[in-house]
């Protein structure tokens, strides 16, 4: 059976979002939700804040409750009846994110066992398909990549793309 790793933030955790939903209530100044292609979040607001971003993803209680990606839940229930399938987070990036992701996961994901989850830095992973949304995470990978469409890497060229779960499902069931 092929072994699929999946990434968690912006693959099926709407980081984004959250992030978004902070600025306007700490601010007060509607943040732009049409990201130009190309930039992050953090490009989008005023230079003095634009840290803001790091100080909310490093809070304890940020990844708790991110909306999830939809279809996400409905195509990796599927794709377990063919492959293996692991969520592969660099979490240990944020020291606070490893307890809330473990928990979003056990609950919008619960029929993926504690054992097909993984927490680390590098994303260097034994596996046939990874799908994330940064390229760093495919340059020691010699499977199949496929990109998960997100505004910071929409002017990215040369890579098997995919920008919701229902092309995923296509691709790969």
């Amino acid at each position: 059976m092929k072994r699929i790793v999946i990434d968690m933030d912006e693959v099926i955790a709407d980081a984004i979002g959250k992030f978004v939903h902070l600025y306007n209530r700490d601010y007060g100044v509607p943040l732009d939700l049409i990201i130009d292609p190309g930039n992050e979040i953090f490009h989008h607001v005023p230079e003095e804040v634009n840290e803001k971003w790091f100080d909310y993803i490093n809070e304890p209680g940020f990844f708790r409750d991110l909306a999830v990606i939809p279809g996400s839940q409905e195509v990796i229930r599927a794709l377990q009846e063919k492959y293996e399938v692991y969520i592969v987070s660099a979490a240990m990036e944020f020291r606070n994110s490893l307890v809330d992701k473990y928990d979003w996961l056990a609950e919008h994901f619960p029929f993926i066992s504690w054992q097909n989850i993984i927490f680390c830095g590098n994303k260097i992973v034994n596996a046939d398909i990874m799908i994330d949304d940064r390229i760093k995470n495919f340059s020691e990978f010699p499977g199949r990549t496929l990109l998960f469409s997100s505004p910071h890497n929409m002017l990215l060229t040369g890579y098997e793309r995919v920008g919701t779960w229902q092309e995923v499902g296509d691709l790969l069931l």
